[in-house]
């Protein structure tokens, strides 16, 4: 241990860098901007959360002294949960013990993502955390537990841009019998909500192209908006997102119940998942999801499709579709939709995980457990497009398929035929039409997502991690 000398030199040289206008004082921006600086303003609302428990005269800023006291006492409680995970009392931490403390608090990892958490922190190659280390990671870190600390480990795959049937994020017995998974799913939802209002004009042009769109035909993203316009005004732009907006509650609800169950009967008597068991669990939560709420995937197209003023709203449109077609007509599409979630979410998730893991071993010498908001912002947008790659052909058959009765003359194939059909009239690159405002999406819908989905979480009040 230090010297009290040593740390008053460490505390001083830390205040300094933190007050840049050098008046002997650090408020708040100058704590935003300090923590950022130096990469460690990995927890949400740090500088707010440093500042409320270190101002002890509420002057809305805090002095060295006031500085030094909440370092010290942060400190202290940081050696006290980092001898809660020593179990073995050699005062270093390994995987084993990473992953054990996951399991205390009902969340199972494998010592492979334990290894990984551990890398992130392991600063001088050891494959232990001492510490020093361990202090250093979270003194301006403002968590308060081993549960804060296990939380903000985690990683989050809540944020939702219209297509992911990646893996639902889990969550400790505390969280689920506190209900604070319903806050997080609540702020997913309401985050993917505005996500897809603010990129709806998009989805609508993908789902014309994917459908009008032909050689003979051709149907470029311009003329696609001007003649949107042209038909019914800009707010056309918007048909079909009313219900797409719905969707989004009973699908995650469901996605997240199904997850839970599937996990606890391939988990059987092991105490933990491997990722790709982890894997089909979300897959197949995603297909039970997917099943349950797809006649609703097949009103938003036919809604999207629809005229000014052929249907008054979406249960006239429900109605015309069970008098004129049957029941049968809401399944339309259904095969290719679901073969579609092993390719997108396998693949998704896959190069999700390969970008966050190279980034990470490549700078794991950085302060933060999380690689921050950027480079995740920059993992999933190349994940999903990749995804999007894989999997776009049968997202388009599914959308033909789901529309063949509106379109005049269309033949009403089944998969397969309609596969072989597009490909002998439009070649390899008909089914891929569409694709580029489904690219042009992803950004603004990923970057939007997780702005309203972060502010939500504040709002309810949910740890961030």
């Amino acid at each position: 241990m230090e010297g009290d000398i040593e740390t008053e030199q460490r505390y001083a040289k830390l205040f300094n860098q933190l007050d840049s206008n050098k008046d002997g004082h650090v408020d708040i921006n100058e704590l935003r901007e300090g923590l950022e600086a130096m990469g460690k303003r990995s927890c949400h609302n740090a500088e707010q959360e440093i500042l409320r428990a270190g101002d002890t005269d509420q002057d809305g800023q805090l002095s060295f002294e006031e500085f030094t006291r909440y370092l010290a006492d942060r400190e202290k409680r940081l050696l006290i949960m980092f001898n809660s995970l020593d179990r073995n009392n050699d005062g270093r931490i390994d995987v084993s013990e990473i992953q054990q403390c996951f399991q205390n608090l009902g969340v199972h990892i494998t010592l492979d993502q334990a290894h990984k958490i551990l890398l992130s922190m392991d600063c001088d190659g050891t494959l232990t955390i001492d510490w020093l280390e361990w202090r250093d990671h979270f003194l301006l870190n403002p968590l308060h537990n081993m549960e804060d600390v296990v939380t903000y480990w985690k990683h989050s795959s809540i944020l939702d841009i219209g297509e992911s049937l990646a893996v639902p994020d889990e969550f400790s017995k505390k969280e689920i019998n506190s209900g604070m998974w319903w806050k997080q799913l609540l702020a997913g939802g309401v985050a993917g909500a505005v996500s897809r209002t603010g990129t709806a004009p998009l989805d609508r042009l993908k789902v014309l192209m994917q459908v009008h769109g032909s050689k003979s035909h051709s149907l470029s993203m311009l003329k696609g908006l001007k003649a949107m316009i042209e038909e019914g005004g800009v707010r056309s732009l918007w048909r079909g997102n009313g219900i797409n907006v719905l969707k989004i509650a009973p699908e995650s609800a469901i996605k997240f119940m199904a997850y839970e169950q599937i996990k606890k009967v391939i988990r059987g008597q092991q105490e933990t998942l491997r990722v790709q068991e982890r894997f089909i669990a979300g897959s197949l939560a995603g297909a039970i999801a997917q099943t349950v709420i797809y006649p609703m995937e097949v009103l938003k197209t036919r809604l999207a499709l629809r005229r000014t003023g052929q249907f008054s709203g979406m249960s006239d449109c429900a109605r015309h579709i069970l008098r004129t077609e049957g029941v049968k007509a809401f399944s339309k599409g259904y095969l290719p939709n679901l073969l579609g979630i092993v390719p997108y979410a396998g693949i998704d998730l896959a190069v999700y995980e390969t970008l966050k893991n190279t980034w990470l071993q490549r700078y794991r010498a950085g302060t933060s457990a999380h690689p921050g908001v950027l480079v995740l912002l920059a993992c999933g947008t190349i994940s999903s497009t990749c995804g999007q790659i894989a999997s776009y052909p049968l997202a388009l058959v599914r959308t033909r398929m789901q529309a063949q009765a509106t379109v005049q003359g269309a033949p009403q194939l089944s998969m397969l035929a309609l596969f072989r059909y597009i490909v002998a009239q439009e070649g390899f690159l008909g089914l891929y039409r569409g694709i580029a405002p489904n690219f042009m999406k992803v950004i603004p819908a990923v970057s939007i997502s997780y702005v309203v989905y972060e502010n939500m979480k504040r709002l309810l009040g949910v740890t961030s991690r």
